[in-house]
């Protein structure tokens, strides 16, 4: 079995688990609320205030599948009550960020300003110039907007120049010689 899926989630105070019958499960906490659909595969049992993951069939899919259901269905109540949070930096001479309502406006060097829409569910802060912070209660879609938002001008090897995550090492290369 996956080792990832013999540990069971932990379901906080304040965190309500509900399931139905189409294997959809409602993660519902004090910052929001998620769903999932549950694979026919795993089985999920609900003791007390923790859950159990298994497979249902005798097949490595499906012990692979209950070790990632396990995850998700982690990140979810871990999101539904504490949130997720990354963590962006600006580096270069006239890169800026401002965010204004659902959309972030970014100077990048390029002739014109970049402006990026946030999704639903998302809150996108700049507390200051060459900072932003993209905060939401689902790890996949804060992930996904940072990532988009750092692709518009990934950190170059040369001068270290772009978007990079706060805690991102970027490993610069030298220069070439005469």
């Amino acid at each position: 079995m996956s080792r990832v899926a013999k540990s069971p989630v932990a379901i906080p105070s304040g965190v309500e688990v509900k399931f139905d019958e189409a294997r959809r499960i409602t993660v519902k906490g004090s910052k929001g609320e998620l769903h999932h659909v549950i694979h026919e595969w795993v089985d999920v049992k609900q003791d007390e205030q923790e859950l159990q993951f298994a497979p249902n069939k005798d097949r490595q899919d499906a012990v692979a599948l209950a070790g990632t259901t396990r995850a998700v269905i982690n990140n979810m109540v871990q999101g539904v009550s504490e949130g997720f949070e990354r963590r962006l930096q600006l580096v270069g001479v006239g890169y800026r960020a401002q965010a204004q309502g659902k959309t972030i406006n970014l100077t990048l060097g390029f002739s014109h300003p970049v402006n990026h829409a946030v999704p639903e569910g998302i809150t996108v802060e700049t507390p200051s110039n060459t900072e932003i912070v993209v905060r939401g209660i689902d790890k996949q879609l804060v992930g996904e907007v940072a990532a988009k938002i750092r692709a518009y001008r990934p950190p170059e090897p040369y001068k270290g120049k772009g978007v990079r995550y706060a805690d991102e090492r970027v490993i610069m290369k030298e220069a070439k010689k005469k």
